[in-house]
C-alpha cells in the first residue's frame, strides 16, 4: 500500500461533488432520482455493516468496501450492476485487500439469511463473476486511505484523546460513510471535521490547536455542515429501518434480475 495520500490513487481519483452526485443514464430511464440513488448506497452501506458483523471483520474492512461500491457507482449504473450483489462483493474483495479475507461461501450463506427474497439470492459463482467486474469498474486501484488512520493521532495532538471524545469523533467518522465524502475529500479532512463537530458537542475550545495546524478551515467548517445536513436530514441516530424501506422502494424500480 502506498504510503502516502498525496502520491496515491486514492489521491488521484477524488472528485467533485458534482462528479458524485450523477445518476446514470440508464437509472434515469428506471426512474431512479438522486435522492433514490444517495438512499439505495446508503441502505448497501448498512448491508455491508450487516454481512460484516455475521463475518467478523474489523471496521477497516467495511470503510473500504464501502469505498469500493460508491466508486463502482461513479461509473457504473445500477442496472447493471446490481446493488444487492455489488454491496457484498465489495466486502469480500475489500477483505483480501485489507488481509482479513472472508471466504465467498461464508458471505453466500448470510446474503441468503438476509434477503428474503429468492430471486436475489446469490451463489458464490456470482460473487466471484462480480468481483472481476468490480476490479475493472474501479481500475483495479484497491488502496483507500481512511480517516481513522490520523484520528487517533490528531485527538492525542489536541488532547482529547479521553474515552468519550475517541468513542464520539469514531462513530462521527462511521457515519461518513453512509456519505460520499470518501470520494471528494482528503482523509485527514474528514477526521478534522470529525473532531471539529466532536469539540462542539461536547464544549471544548480547539480554535487555537486548529490555527496551529494551518488547514483551510472553510473545507473543515464545509464538510463537517454536510455531516451536520446529513444528519438533520437522517435524523440522529439514523433511523436505518426508515432508509431500508426508502431504499427498498427505489430498488424496485429498477426490476433488478440476477
Amino acid at each position: 500500500m502506498a504510503a502516502n495520500f498525496w502520491t496515491s490513487s486514492h489521491f488521484k481519483q477524488l472528485l467533485d461533488q458534482e462528479e458524485v452526485d450523477v445518476v446514470n443514464p440508464l437509472d434515469k430511464e428506471k426512474g431512479i432520482t438522486l435522492e433514490d440513488f444517495k438512499l439505495i448506497k446508503m441502505h448497501m452501506a448498512n448491508y455491508i455493516g450487516k454481512l460484516a458483523t455475521y463475518v467478523k471483520v474489523r471496521q477497516r474492512v467495511v470503510a473500504t468496501a464501502v469505498t469500493y461500491m460508491r466508486r463502482v457507482y461513479t461509473r457504473k449504473s445500477m442496472v447493471e450492476y446490481d446493488p444487492r450483489l455489488v454491496a457484498p462483493t465489495c466486502l469480500y474483495l475489500a477483505s483480501k485487500a485489507e488481509e482479513s479475507t472472508v471466504q465467498a461461501r461464508l458471505l453466500v450463506f448470510y446474503i441468503k439469511k438476509q434477503i428474503p427474497d429468492d430471486k436475489y439470492k446469490y451463489e458464490i459463482k456470482d460473487i466471484l463473476e462480480m468481483e472481476m467486474k468490480i476490479l475493472e469498474a474501479i481500475n483495479y486501484y484497491l488502496v483507500v486511505f481512511h480517516p481513522y488512520r490520523s484520528l487517533s493521532q490528531l485527538l492525542q495532538d489536541a488532547v482529547l484523546n479521553d474515552i468519550n471524545m475517541t468513542q464520539l469523533t469514531w462513530g462521527i467518522v462511521n457515519d461518513t460513510y453512509k456519505m460520499d465524502l470518501i470520494l471528494v475529500h482528503p482523509p485527514h479532512l474528514i477526521a478534522l471535521a470529525c473532531i471539529y463537530i466532536a469539540s462542539v458537542l461536547r464544549d471544548k475550545d480547539t480554535t487555537s490547536w486548529f490555527e496551529e495546524l494551518r488547514v483551510d478551515m472553510n473545507v473543515v467548517k464545509n464538510i463537517s455542515m454536510e455531516i451536520l445536513d446529513f444528519y438533520e436530514n437522517h435524523h440522529k441516530p439514523i433511523n436505518e429501518d426508515r432508509i431500508s424501506a426508502a431504499a427498498n422502494a427505489a430498488l424496485s424500480k429498477l426490476a433488478l434480475k440476477p
